[in-house]
């Protein structure tokens, strides 16, 4: 066993005494934190009805007879042993379990036997070396589209015990977002190979953690097994969207570069001045829950925020935009205001979660725009407000420069007309549906005065190549725009 795993498990040994709820956690007020938390967490699982679990570092079993209650069957392991036979004693007798005392390195399961695999404070434990092979052999272990959880601390410690020595590893949420979507699994079957991997359905702070200890350093992932494609892999190609985000279009540095035009906290049109405009449109009053959709770094958020006194949940599937975002809400000190990483596709909320879903200039990127219309439709609360604006197109067939930069962006854009018809379609009355380009013309005009004035300023930040990229691609997108290809819409809509 080699120094690493023999130094894990003496600090367990140090804290698996009693096996407590205490210990397990690492906390003197486990008891208090358990009672919010453990609701939390079970509201991120997909539908755990009939499924089998794979359930590693199941402790005493905190979560273990919740998972118990719906799922066909559970598998719990833990590898210091009186925690695993307090969970035995604890649970054993609620159903289809079986508990195992093993090191998760050490780990073999059948290929495909789980359909969700559910870890809580594990993979901070293991070396970035253990932690790809276990991600390897947890997408063995799952069908297809089975899930991943798991929770982990991040940037430094939460608990209050005392702690003689302390191997955890404190990632942070992109090393993890990195490591888990990075790793691959390939499969040999009657269609010859197929490579596996992680997308990332939600990733997110566990609010507990931020009311109770104002510490947002407890992140959760869900994940999900997805086919990728080798032959785009080995031509250097992104197997996920979020990768291709990440990697192309937001790259961090890319991220800075738009906010310097748009303004301090912003990545979309006409920043701070269209966000007021277009929020005054909202009846939004103290309490009020948002959600935004595209949140990017979080500008309109904290805007409608300590303005108006809303809750608002920002979710995005660029991790770099929301580990921006996250980076300031630690600064403004708003925990009325959260950021999620996550798939507004694929993501679920229970029906009238919301007063108002907001977006700004985010859903070009969806192609099933009617799917996530009804989507927002069934979050709304009754009398609830949707309010989006968004790149749209005009009539076919559009000039070859225009259809080139759609297929390079991979957007899927139609007219305002018919944006506003897909929204009554998802069940949506007063539809208002505006053809803004004027507007959006004058914006981009102001937008490059502004690169012009900041010149000096810009270069000196990034680069002459980073001014230049800038400049000629608004100089594009106003063109784009006076040949009538690329048009600008915003639209509203309330829930009966």
């Amino acid at each position: 066993m080699d120094k690493e795993r023999t130094t894990m498990i003496a600090f367990w040994k140090e804290h698996s005494q009693q096996a407590t709820v205490e210990e397990m956690m690492l906390d003197s007020n486990a008891q208090q934190l358990t009672k919010y938390e453990l609701p939390e967490i079970l509201e991120m699982l997909p539908s755990l009805d009939g499924i089998d679990i794979l359930e590693l570092g199941a402790g005493i079993g905190r979560y273990t007879s919740h998972l118990i209650g719906k799922a066909r069957h559970v598998t719990a392991v833990d590898f210091m042993e009186n925690f695993v036979e307090k969970n035995k004693e604890k649970n054993s007798h609620l159903g289809n379990a079986e508990f195992i005392q093993a090191d998760v390195t050490q780990l073999e399961f059948p290929e495909k036997s789980f359909d969700l695999i559910f870890s809580n404070w594990l993979l901070m434990y293991l070396s970035d070396e253990e932690l790809c092979s276990l991600a390897e052999k947890m997408l063995a272990w799952l069908r297809p589209n089975g899930y991943l959880f798991f929770r982990e601390s991040c940037f430094h410690q939460s608990g209050d015990s005392k702690r003689d020595f302390n191997p955890t590893h404190y990632r942070s949420p992109a090393h993890y977002n990195h490591l888990m979507t990075s790793v691959t699994w390939v499969e040999s079957g009657e269609k010859g190979k197929q490579s596996y991997g992680f997308e990332i359905i939600l990733s997110r702070t566990v609010q507990t953690y931020i009311k109770m200890k104002k510490n947002q350093n407890q992140m959760c992932w869900l994940m999900q097994k997805a086919c990728r494609d080798l032959v785009q892999q080995h031509q250097g190609g992104f197997s996920t969207f979020q990768q291709f985000l990440d990697n192309q279009q937001y790259t961090h540095r890319g991220i800075l570069r738009y906010e310097k035009i748009f303004g301090y906290g912003y990545v979309s049109t006409g920043g701070q001045s269209t966000t007021k405009e277009f929020v005054d449109l909202l009846n939004l009053k103290p309490g009020k829950k948002v959600l935004d959709v595209g949140c990017g770094i979080g500008g309109g958020d904290f805007y409608m925020a300590k303005t108006f006194g809303v809750d608002v949940l920002g979710m995005d599937l660029s991790s770099n935009m929301v580990e921006i975002a996250m980076e300031r809400a630690v600064a403004e000190k708003l925990p009325s205001v959260q950021f999620e990483m996550s798939d507004a596709t694929k993501r679920t909320f229970p029906d009238s979660t919301f007063d108002v879903v907001y977006s700004r200039d985010s859903i070009l990127h969806i192609k099933d725009k009617l799917g996530l219309f009804r989507k927002f439709h069934s979050w709304l609360k009754p009398g609830g407000q949707v309010l989006i604006s968004d790149y749209c197109c005009g009539e076919k067939p559009w000039t070859p420069a225009f259809q080139e930069y759609v297929n390079q962006r991979g957007y899927i854009l139609y007219t305002p007309q018919r944006y506003g018809k897909y929204l009554e379609e998802a069940g949506f009355t007063n539809v208002r549906a505006d053809d803004r380009t004027a507007q959006f013309i004058q914006v981009i005009k102001s937008e490059l005065k502004r690169a012009e004035e900041i010149k000096v300023e810009f270069i000196q930040e990034f680069s002459q190549e980073d001014y230049d990229t800038i400049v000629n691609g608004w100089t594009e997108k106003l063109q784009r725009c006076e040949t009538g290809d690329q048009r600008w819409g915003l639209f509203c809509a309330t829930r009966d």
